[in-house]
């Protein structure tokens, strides 16, 4: 009889496990096509090389209006897939704005250079993004003063450079260290998965919604963006 008992636990135990393992399968399969409502009506994805060639007609097609493509990152790197990237996103009616990967590493000025001779003044591109957030090929953290002073230097010089705002790309982690959005006066984009962040010191333009969505047209995941209305 007891072994009967335990023979009844254990299946019931393993239909709860697949139930389980349904449910999770179902979740994940949603969390890579999911994408915020139509209360925001642009939205669009922000890519670099490490996403590969990209065919940009398929991600407009998948409901894309625009586009950020990585340009540089820190002083010296260049996203090899830039150019290819810059010159292919306006052929399908998506506007197209560039970003800057920043270093705690390296200096703002020669950060600046490295975007500014890479990244074509453009009167129709959306305006620059700076992405600020911890990353593992730079241990440096510098005192919040100095990394300031510095974010400074980089926004006069590409501003100068594009004619436009710089936009912050900021991470929870980043912001809370220095602070950066409530320093300047910039457009915020924020991220997180989901659900709308609210740890910016002034509210996001911009919020980088689904890290893992697959659309047609990109190998892999991609991040998802959308703007506020």
């Amino acid at each position: 009889m007891r072994l009967n008992t335990w023979a009844k636990r254990l299946a019931a135990m393993g239909v709860v496990a697949v139930l389980l393992i349904a449910l999770a399968c179902a979740a994940s399969a949603l969390a890579l096509q999911w994408r915020p409502s139509a209360k925001y009506p642009i939205q669009g994805v922000d890519v670099s090389d490490a996403q590969g060639e990209i065919e940009w007609w398929s991600v407009h097609g998948a409901g894309a209006d625009f586009a950020y493509v990585r340009a540089t990152s820190g002083a010296a790197g260049r996203d090899m897939r830039f150019a290819a990237n810059w010159d292919a996103v306006p052929k399908t009616g998506m506007r197209r704005g560039a970003m800057h990967r920043y270093s705690l590493c390296h200096l703002a000025v020669d950060q600046a250079n490295n975007f500014n001779t890479t990244v074509p003044r453009t009167p129709d591109a959306l305006p620059a993004a700076i992405e600020l957030g911890f990353t593992d090929d730079c241990a440096a953290r510098p005192d919040a003063p100095a990394v300031i002073a510095e974010l400074r230097r980089f926004l006069t010089m590409v501003e100068a450079h594009t004619g436009k705002p710089v936009l912050l790309k900021i991470s929870r982690p980043f912001d809370a260290a220095y602070h950066v959005t409530a320093a300047f006066d910039r457009p915020v984009w924020a991220t997180g998965n989901f659900f709308p962040p609210d740890y910016a010191a002034r509210p996001w333009r911009m919020w980088q919604a689904n890290d893992m969505r697959r659309i047609d047209g990109i190998e892999g995941p991609v991040n998802w963006d959308v703007v506020r209305p």
